[in-house]
């Protein structure tokens, strides 16, 4: 199981981490069981459950790139 990155995670909300973890626990259990077939199930939909705090991720980032912009075209005027 892959589990999502630490950046990802925090942008889960409760009911995504949720879900997000007990996902997680039977992906754990299938690979113990050695059912790579349902784990590789698991983890599509794990994949899913994640794409909107992915998206949340990026967007912050691109807050931040215009908000390092602004700033710079503020320091110019300024100077």
């Amino acid at each position: 199981m892959r589990h999502a990155s630490v950046q990802v995670r925090g942008l889960l909300t409760r009911d995504e981490l949720d879900r997000y973890n007990a996902l997680m626990e039977v992906g754990h259990y299938l690979e113990s069981q050695k059912q790579y077939d349902l784990v590789y199930t698991v983890q599509k939909e794990i994949d899913t459950l994640v794409q909107p705090a992915i998206e949340r991720l990026k967007e912050k980032s691109r807050q931040r790139d215009r908000d390092t912009e602004a700033y710079l075209k503020e320091t110019r005027s300024t100077s």
